[in-house]
C-alpha cells in the first residue's frame, strides 16, 4: 500500500500544503489532515460552481445571549423567539462566538470546544441547526491569553508550546497593517525566558502561529466538531491577518489565501452543503480577492455597503454608492456577497478608502458623532492614528441628515436602508438589533468602557415583548422589516446570483435592475435617498409594454408605462412584472 496511487483529493491537499509548508513531508501531513477530519481519501469532489443559496436565504446575526429570559438558557430563548416569530422571515442564524471568553465579547476564545455555560449547551445549537442553517465563528487568527493553550505556551508544554507567533522586538515591523493602536508585541515571561508574542488586536488576543502545522491540525479538529454539531456555515474571523512575514504588511499574504483553499477543500468534501465566509474588513479591491477562483470563500462581506449607504442617506446623494456598485463585478456561480448594513462591530471605514474623499469622510464622522456615535482608531504603518470604525446603532445613525441634524424621517430612512440591502445581489444579513430599531446603549458603554458595546444591547424578553406589542417605533420597525423580508424571499429576481445592472437616474435616486436566473421575472428597485419628494418617468426604466408592472412594496399597479412616479422622502419601489408567491405560516 506504500506505493498506492494518490487519490485526487490527496493530490489536491498535497498541492496546497506544498505552498504553505514547502519544507515538510507533504504526504505525511496530508494523511494527518484526512485522519483528523475523518475523511476517506476516495471521497468524491462536490460539483463546482453550485449556488448553495437562493432568494429565500436571509441571515440573522446575533449573540447567543442577546435575548434573555429569567431561568432559561439564552440559546433556548433565542431559538424559541426565532422559530415562533421569524421562521418565515429568515433561513439562517449567525451565532457570534458562544464559547468561554476573556474579552472582546467572545472574540478572545478560551476554549473552542465548549459552549459558554451562561449561554447554554451544544444540544441547544444542534436543535437550532434542525430548524435553521447555523453559521459559527472560527476565530482563527488569535485566542485568549487566558486559554489553556497560552498557559501551556508559558509553561513550555503541549498542546500549545509552539502555538503562538513570536517576533524579535528589534525587527522592523513598521510595514505591518493592523486595526488597533495598541503595541503590536506583548512581552511574556515563559519557562524558556522572555518572549515577545504577536497581538494583531488586543494584548488579550494572542496570534496563533500557523507556521506550526500542529496549529492547523488542531483547527481541523475544531472545524470537524462544529460540523458534527450542525454548523454548516463558517465565518473565518480576521483571517486576512493569519500569516505573518516580518518586513511585509502581514495582511492578505499568499499563504493565507492558500490556507483558505485548503480549509475549503476539506470542509466541502466532508459536507458538500457547507459554506465558507471570510471576514476581511479591508479595502474593497483587496476584499474581492477572497473569492479566489471560486475556490476560497463562497461568500465575502460587502464591507463597503454600510458606510456608503449610510453616507448616501444622511447626505441625500448616492453618487459614491452608485459608483461603487457599478465597480462590483457580478459574483460567478457558486459565489456571492453577504450584504449587511449593521453588525456587532461598528461601521468600518477602511472599506471607504478610495471611495470617499477626506472631507466627505470627516463629514460622515462628525454627523455620526452628532447622533451619539463613538469613533475607534487604528495606527497606520507611519504611526498615525486614523479613524477605523464608527460605533453607533443603525437606528441612531439614520436619525437625521448631515445638513439639518435629527429630523422626522428616521423611520423612513431606516426602512429605505433595509430595502436597499434586501434587493442587492447577494444574501442579506440582519443584525438582530436592526429588526427592533434598538437605540444606542450608552449605559453599556459606560459599564464596559468599550465603544462597540453601544450596539450590543441585551434585551430582557419581557421588555422586548412589551415594545413589540405596543405602539412603539420598535413595533413599527419590526412589522415593516419582517413584511419586506417575506416579499423578498418570494421573488426569483432577488436570487443572490440574479442579474443586476445599475441604473442612471441622477444623484438623488438610487436604482438598479434585477432579473431572475430564468429571465422570467424583471424587477426595478428605485429609492429616493433624500428628505424631499423626487419624481421620475417610468419611460426611463424601459418597461416591457406587454407586461403588468406592480410595486411589490405598496402593491400599486402601474398601467401607464410612460407615467410619472413621485416618491416621498426615502420611499422606494420594487417594480416587478411578476409577483412571487409569499408563503404564509
Amino acid at each position: 500500500m506504500e506505493n498506492a496511487p494518490l487519490s485526487p483529493l490527496e493530490q489536491r491537499i498535497i498541492a496546497h500544503l506544498h505552498v504553505i509548508y514547502p519544507n515538510l513531508d507533504h504526504k505525511e501531513l496530508a494523511q494527518k489532515c484526512l485522519t483528523t477530519f475523518q475523511l476517506d481519501p476516495a471521497t468524491e469532489s462536490p460539483r463546482p460552481h453550485r449556488n448553495l443559496w437562493d432568494q429565500s436565504d436571509i441571515m440573522l446575526i446575533t449573540y447567543a445571549d442577546t435575548l434573555r429570559r429569567k431561568e432559561e438558557a439564552p440559546l433556548e430563548t433565542l431559538h424559541q423567539f426565532v422559530k415562533s416569530t421569524l421562521s418565515d422571515c429568515i433561513s439562517a442564524v449567525h451565532l457570534l462566538p458562544f464559547f468561554p471568553y476573556s474579552s472582546d465579547d467572545g472574540f478572545s476564545v478560551m476554549d473552542y470546544t465548549t459552549v459558554n455555560p451562561s449561554c447554554g449547551r451544544w444540544a441547544h445549537i444542534v436543535n437550532l441547526s434542525k430548524d435553521f442553517k447555523v453559521m459559527g465563528d472560527l476565530v482563527i487568527n488569535h485566542c485568549s491569553s487566558r486559554s489553556m493553550w497560552f498557559e501551556n505556551y508559558k509553561a513550555g508544554v503541549d498542546p500549545g508550546s509552539r502555538f503562538f507567533y513570536e517576533a524579535d522586538p528589534n525587527a522592523d515591523l513598521s510595514a505591518v497593517v493592523r486595526p488597533r493602536t495598541s503595541p503590536l508585541l506583548r512581552e511574556v515571561q515563559t519557562k524558556n525566558g522572555t518572549k515577545y508574542v504577536w497581538c494583531t488586536f488586543s494584548h488579550d488576543q494572542i496570534d496563533l502561529n500557523f507556521e506550526n502545522p500542529d496549529v492547523l491540525l488542531e483547527f481541523l479538529r475544531i472545524i470537524h466538531l462544529y460540523l458534527e454539531k450542525g454548523i454548516r456555515w463558517f465565518r473565518l474571523d480576521a483571517v486576512a491577518f493569519l500569516w505573518k512575514i516580518p518586513g511585509t504588511s502581514c495582511i492578505n499574504l499568499p499563504q493565507t489565501h492558500e490556507m483558505i483553499r485548503l480549509l475549503r477543500l476539506l470542509i466541502e468534501h466532508y459536507a458538500p452543503e457547507a459554506v465558507i465566509i471570510t471576514e476581511t474588513n479591508i479595502p474593497n479591491q483587496e476584499n474581492l480577492t477572497y473569492f479566489g477562483n471560486a475556490n476560497e470563500a463562497h461568500l465575502i462581506y460587502n464591507f463597503s455597503l454600510p458606510p456608503l449607504l449610510i453616507n448616501s442617506l444622511v447626505t441625500g446623494n448616492c453618487r459614491h454608492l452608485k459608483q461603487w456598485l457599478m465597480s462590483m463585478t457580478p459574483a460567478q456561480q457558486g459565489t456571492t456577497y453577504l450584504n449587511f448594513i449593521a453588525s456587532h462591530d461598528g461601521i468600518g471605514l477602511r472599506p471607504t478608502e478610495g471611495l470617499l474623499t477626506e472631507w466627505e469622510l470627516e463629514t460622515l464622522i462628525n454627523t455620526m458623532k452628532r447622533f451619539g456615535g463613538k469613533i475607534s482608531s487604528r495606527t497606520t504603518p507611519q504611526g498615525e492614528a486614523k479613524p477605523y470604525e464608527i460605533n453607533i446603532s443603525l437606528w441612531n445613525a439614520l436619525s437625521g441628515s448631515a445638513q439639518q441634524g435629527p429630523d422626522q424621517w428616521q423611520f423612513a430612512r431606516f426602512l429605505c436602508a433595509a430595502g436597499v440591502m434586501m434587493a442587492l445581489e447577494g444574501v442579506p444579513a440582519f443584525y438582530i438589533h436592526s429588526l427592533f430599531g434598538t437605540e444606542n446603549d450608552v449605559e453599556r458603554v459606560d459599564n464596559t468602557g468599550q465603544f462597540r458595546s453601544i450596539n450590543r444591547h441585551i434585551w430582557d424578553m419581557e421588555d422586548l415583548e412589551h415594545v413589540l406589542n405596543t405602539p412603539t417605533h420598535h413595533q413599527k420597525v419590526f412589522q415593516s422589516v419582517t413584511k419586506l423580508t417575506k416579499i423578498r424571499r418570494a421573488q426569483p429576481a432577488f436570487h443572490p446570483n440574479a442579474t443586476q445592472y445599475v441604473l442612471h437616474m441622477g444623484e438623488n435616486l438610487f436604482a438598479f435592475w434585477r432579473q431572475s436566473l430564468d429571465r422570467r421575472q424583471s424587477l426595478f428597485a428605485v429609492y429616493n435617498m433624500t428628505d424631499q419628494p423626487q419624481s421620475f418617468n417610468l419611460s426611463e426604466l424601459n418597461l416591457i409594454a406587454t407586461d403588468d408592472w406592480t410595486d411589490l412594496v405598496s402593491e400599486q399597479v402601474y398601467e401607464d408605462h410612460l407615467g410619472k412616479v413621485t416618491l416621498m422622502p426615502y420611499q422606494f419601489v420594487w417594480l416587478a412584472n411578476k409577483k412571487g408567491k409569499i408563503k404564509d405560516n
